[in-house]
């Protein structure tokens, strides 16, 4: 094991996928991986970008996001927020397809990286190891629909509540019950972008989520001052 990599041992271990991994593959993560720090704003891969491996974030955040419509009208969209102790990049590593998403740092960040070839060939050695890694991927495809039915069937009041629970909660990423993110470091334009709707209903919303006690709103950021009573909005 890296010296740096084994130092964040106690970050990786917080989170449920990687420590209910089998000790060889958890080993292997670990002797494979290197540390890398990036800067607020900086790129860490782009869409079109060739697969370069498994990630994890150790501090800090990014963000994924995505760009469509005409050159001259394009609009982006926040898919979500990675955090500690998140892994990402698995989609790559399966289909060994491009990146279809932009990865950005949003927060200065510290990363755990896992590289492409060195992951294929130790899993074409241990390809039992295959169905972990399949384990992270169906994590996020059931994320994935939950927000799918939640923009079908939800008003915006309520996607907006459910999606601020789901951070707090981390996204059920965590290796513990009952651990919650209490400030949701997020902007109202950011948090509209993510929800695909107008910071102007954003901004309402918090006003009544405020007015109710539920959450506090300060630059940048949303503090979640009652999340049982954050929880009952959309239930």
């Amino acid at each position: 094991m890296t010296t740096e990599a084994l130092a964040h041992l106690s970050a990786l271990q917080s989170g449920r996928w990687f420590a209910q991994l089998p000790p060889d593959f958890s080993e292997a993560l670990i002797r494979m991986g290197r540390v890398r720090q990036l800067a607020a704003g900086q790129s860490l891969f782009l869409r079109g970008d060739p697969p370069c491996g498994l990630y994890a974030v150790l501090r800090g955040a990014l963000s994924v996001s995505g760009t469509g419509g005409r050159a001259d009208d394009a609009r982006s969209a926040l898919l979500t927020r990675l955090e500690p102790p998140q892994w990402f990049g698995e989609i790559s590593v399966f289909d060994g397809n491009v990146r279809s998403h932009d990865a950005v740092v949003a927060e200065a960040c510290t990363l755990l990286h896992v590289p492409h070839d060195a992951l294929l060939d130790w899993l074409r050695i241990h390809p039992e190891h295959w169905h972990a890694l399949a384990l992270l991927m169906a994590d996020k495809l059931r994320t994935a629909f939950i927000a799918l039915e939640d923009a079908a069937l939800l008003p915006a009041p309520q996607r907006l509540a459910r999606r601020l629970v789901m951070m707090a909660e981390g996204y059920g990423q965590w290796n513990a019950d009952g651990l919650t993110r209490r400030v949701i470091a997020l902007s109202q334009e950011q948090l509209s972008q993510m929800l695909s709707i107008s910071r102007q209903t954003t901004n309402q919303i918090l006003k009544d989520l405020e007015a109710r006690q539920l959450v506090r709103v300060q630059r940048g950021e949303v503090e979640i001052t009652d999340l049982p009573g954050l929880r009952r909005v959309y239930t």
